[in-house]
């Protein structure tokens, strides 16, 4: 199992990143919790990781903190949750904000993730509820991308919203935050008027 990667970042997306490691470059799939935190191309990056195997590959998932690669082992252990789906569930809240609706026992709050139905909502509550206040809080930072349009329309792509829903709620986004506004307050902001149609369709 490899559960940590130091070494040069070579190219860095919204859903992955590739890191040079001794001449091999590793693709790791990341949160947006992860790829807030990012350096730039070229500098030296480490992640924690989490290695899932499946028949026919090895897949990399990577975490700036020790705290979000445990709520990501925590998610997978649920029955329904894939890594890929536990990934969208970290970059649709902040852990803190994960850690405080698991323990609150907030349906709602997963129900808007994508990919989140009521059954496996209710899994994750009932089935984490009692472990999760294990996990210290944490406070994930900010960040501004160049192409910061493309950057937000691509996340929520990862997410599973197709670009015309995406760049609709952007704009929407757009009218309504102040001018200069980041990454995370843009990709926020359309992800929660996405998820309002989504809980509305249920």
């Amino acid at each position: 199992m490899i559960a940590q990667v130091s070494g040069k970042l070579v190219q860095k997306t919204t859903g992955s990143v590739v890191i040079d490691v001794g001449g091999v470059g590793y693709e790791v799939f990341i949160p947006l919790s992860t790829y807030y935190k990012l350096p730039e191309p070229n500098e030296t990056v480490t992640l924690k990781t989490h290695t899932f195997v499946k028949e026919d590959s090895i897949q990399l998932y990577g975490f700036f903190s020790q705290q979000e690669r445990e709520l990501f082992q925590m998610l997978i252990g649920v029955a329904g949750v894939g890594p890929k789906l536990a990934r969208n569930i970290l970059s649709g809240m902040s852990p803190e904000a994960l850690i405080s609706s698991i323990a609150g026992g907030d349906l709602a709050s997963l129900k808007a993730m994508p990919g989140v139905g009521k059954k496996t909502a209710e899994r994750v509550i009932v089935e984490l509820k009692d472990t999760i206040r294990t996990i210290a809080e944490f406070h994930p930072g900010a960040g501004i991308e160049p192409g910061l349009h493309d950057d937000v329309v691509s996340a929520l792509n990862n997410m599973g919203y197709r670009t015309p829903q995406a760049k609709q709620a952007l704009s929407r986004a757009k009218q309504e935050l102040p001018e200069g506004a980041g990454f995370e307050e843009l990709f926020k902001s359309a992800l929660k008027k996405l998820s309002s149609v989504h809980t509305k369709q249920v």
